[in-house]
């Protein structure tokens, strides 16, 4: 028997469909994975989105994601199946790694409130007083700056004007 994993789908099929026809193609894959045995099969509509470059001729596509618990036949399969249909112009299946703690590890995790320190604030009754503030070093004597030469602006030469075509002429 071979180990059922946890894996997600995300396809997009084309922005041409109509409502029905889109959804008669979700429940199509459902199916599909409903007869290969899959379990756990929640389907999420992403909408309709802008695609980052043009797929197939289209710029816009109907985003599905569908998370299940499949053996890697099924994975197969349907994978082939979207790739024959027209109705998917894109779609990608990655194994996702379960979530879970073993009850040997749990042990091992530290409590949370065991790692809380309790740190006495003072009442605001009590003022403090200069002398009870932790005392700063002095600053370092800073050194004599140089005053800054000062800046030559150098005129800039005007270049003489053209004769004028018309004045020589006349």
């Amino acid at each position: 028997m071979t180990v059922k994993r946890l894996y997600e789908t995300m396809y997009i099929m084309r922005p041409d469909l109509p409502d029905l026809e889109a959804d008669a193609a979700i429940a199509k894959y459902q199916d599909f994975l409903v007869k290969q045995e899959a379990e756990e099969i929640t389907t999420q509509h992403r909408g309709r989105r802008r695609l980052a470059y043009d797929i197939k001729g289209h710029r816009e596509g109907i985003y599905i994601q569908v998370n299940y618990l499949a053996t890697p036949t099924t994975i197969e399969s349907l994978e082939k199946s979207m790739r024959l249909a027209d109705d998917v112009i894109r779609y990608m299946t990655i194994k996702l790694d379960p979530e879970t703690v073993d009850d040997e590890n749990a042990e091992e995790i530290p409590d949370a409130e065991a790692l809380v320190v309790e740190v006495p604030i003072p009442s605001p009754a009590a003022p403090v007083l200069p002398s009870q503030l932790p005392v700063a070093a002095a600053p370092a004597a800073e050194a004599p700056v140089a005053p800054a030469p000062p800046v030559v602006v150098a005129p800039t030469p005007v270049a003489p004007a053209p004769p004028d075509a018309s004045a020589s002429a006349e």
